[in-house]
């Protein structure tokens, strides 16, 4: 069980703003910083702690600002420094705290760094990205890219290929050298001195590659995602992430999640125990995995409830054993809409994001909140592949036709479940022009076609929308301390509920979630239908127990009770 003297980020809640996508103050299309303080009060009433923006550096948006061009420069399509300065000072005054997103794995191609790097192998800066000679007139090994292709590209000047694990516009640091790592501490300092209170690592694990640059198995070539052989976890990222934290992050009171894609349990929670002073929580992505295929994340699979309640209860259990803390999440910029993944994005929509909601806040971590699910925003579903931006979604589109040969109509349904953009799309905040999120003729990205129905001003107006229980979830957060400090236990006893205790030394949380389409029948465990309880939230009426423990559960029903087990109420 946790001590009580907890850190402020745990007992926060995160609220992701994608800012191109967030809120358009210029009319130009695209979101921008003012857009986002003139939207601060939002996220106050909402009940959220911290604001965590993806990147707002200088970038020519390869990878939608993940190939940063200049990291001490806004980009200009989103503002300018003094703009920041304001939005950051505005957050601070109403009680918000602003993390921003650090992509050091890699730069852009049209950083100063890269550019001189690939005029020479003398020029100082060469050695600042991994460079390698040809074997045998080809790549160094057999590394795909995220991105479709090769992770190698040649350079003539050179005479060498030069690693992206990414867009080939996006080459890797290397990290291996000391004056790399010195000019990303640089860089923090730079930010953490403007009084930002925090940073969300992007692929920090993949910054240590193994020394000998295996090839990857054969097998392994013929699937997508298999850039990360020989990347993720490598023998000195530990190494580096406590340089780091020594001569860094320890010097400010911030807090740290680091992106670890591939990873497992018995490697996360090297990154987080506290007694290690790496990083404070880790994203990782087993529940992300569980509707993979064939095709990997651009497979048409549906999670199982039983491999969801393996995964999510082993991440609680482990984190607490090992001195860790939880990231919780459903979504964010890089997944699919919650609702539509796991729930139910028709019929159910409200009843299942509520739900999804439940299950997530009443574990232990911290939550967060992508821009919209809040609301229940959903997946695109009427859209042509003109109407996409992201270069993963246009990469898989393409391999899909040339490489598997497979219908239109097929790979399109694919990637309405799966794209990136499902989750880019502009925040839907009433049912005017563009849902409200720019005046302009025509926004960076397509609306999503249902903001007429799903917007904010529709959720305020409606006090029992998905906004006003989410706010509710938070505020539970804020207020019972056995939702932070609570030890966590699976209760595994039907197969269409996700069921389980959180436990202190005189309470019992007992949080009821049911997947199913249709009415069920819940049993409540023997050791607590005769202990007086009261329901802190649910989504739904009537969900008391009869005197045998049978609660009846419509579908997609939510409910949480808190149970006294020393004194009465």
């Amino acid at each position: 069980m946790m001590s009580d003297s907890l850190k402020w980020w745990q007992k926060s809640v995160v609220y992701q703003v994608y800012p191109k996508s967030f809120n358009d103050s210029n009319d130009d299309g695209v979101g921008d910083l003012n857009g986002i303080t003139e939207k601060l009060n939002y996220i106050k009433e909402l009940g959220a702690d911290i604001i965590w923006l993806n990147p707002i550096y200088d970038s020519p948006h390869i990878d939608n600002g993940y190939d940063i061009s200049n990291y001490r420069t806004i980009d200009s399509s989103l503002g300018t420094m003094t703009d920041f300065d304001q939005l950051l000072k505005k957050a601070h005054e109403l009680g918000l705290k602003i993390i921003l997103d650090l992509v050091v794995n890699h730069t852009s191609d049209q950083h100063p760094w890269f550019k001189e790097s690939q005029k020479s192998k003398n020029n100082p800066y060469h050695d600042y990205y991994i460079w390698k000679d040809p074997v045998n007139n080809h790549e160094p090994n057999n590394w795909g890219s995220s991105f479709g292709g090769s992770s190698w590209e040649y350079v003539n000047t050179v005479g060498q290929y030069y690693l992206h694990l990414f867009a080939k516009q996006q080459p890797d640091l290397n990290w291996e050298n000391s004056k790399v790592r010195q000019e990303v501490f640089d860089i923090m300092r730079f930010w953490l001195n403007k009084g930002i209170d925090g940073f969300r690592m992007d692929v920090i694990n993949l910054i240590s590659k193994k020394a000998d640059f295996p090839d990857g198995p054969v097998v392994q070539q013929k699937k997508f995602g298999d850039y990360y052989y020989g990347a993720a976890n490598g023998p000195k990222v530990h190494d580096y992430l406590k340089e780091m934290n020594s001569q860094v992050l320890r010097h400010y009171d911030v807090v740290t999640v680091g992106e670890t894609p591939h990873t497992n349990i018995e490697e996360a929670v090297k990154y987080v125990d506290r007694r290690r002073h790496e990083l404070d929580m880790v994203f990782h992505f087993d529940h992300m995995h569980l509707d993979y295929g064939k095709y990997g994340k651009f497979s048409k699979n549906r999670f199982k409830l039983k491999d969801l309640k393996i995964v999510l209860s082993r991440w609680q259990t482990e984190m607490a054993k090992h001195h860790g803390w939880n990231s919780l999440y459903w979504s964010n910029h890089d997944q699919a809409r919650a609702v539509s993944r796991f729930g139910d994005d028709g019929k159910y929509r409200v009843v299942s994001a509520k739900m999804l909601g439940t299950l997530l806040h009443m574990m232990q971590g911290t939550p967060y909140i992508f821009e919209g699910e809040e609301i229940g925003m959903t997946n695109l579903h009427d859209t042509r592949i003109s109407d996409y931006n992201d270069l993963e979604t246009l990469d898989v589109y393409k391999r899909f036709q040339n490489d598997y040969h497979l219908s239109k109509e097929d790979i399109m349904k694919t990637i309405h479940m799966k794209s990136r953009d499902n989750a880019r799309t502009p925040m839907q905040w009433s049912d005017s022009k563009n849902a409200g999120f720019s005046s302009f003729n025509r926004t960076w990205l397509k609306v999503n076609s249902n903001f007429k129905d799903i917007n904010v001003d529709q959720a305020k107006k409606d006090p029992n929308s998905v906004f006003y229980y989410y706010q509710k979830l938070i505020w539970l957060r804020h207020n019972y301390s056995i939702v932070t400090t609570g030890e966590y236990r699976l209760i595994d006893n039907n197969s269409q509920v996700f069921s389980y205790e959180r436990v202190n030394s005189d309470e019992i949380l007992l949080v009821i979630c049911s997947f199913a389409h249709e009415t069920i029948q819940y049993k409540v465990p023997i050791d607590l239908k005769q202990l007086k309880h009261k329901v802190l939230i649910s989504n739904g009426d009537h969900y008391e127990w009869d005197d045998n423990g049978n609660i009846i559960l419509q579908p997609y029903a939510a409910v949480v009770y808190l149970i006294k087990t020393k004194q009465e109420y």
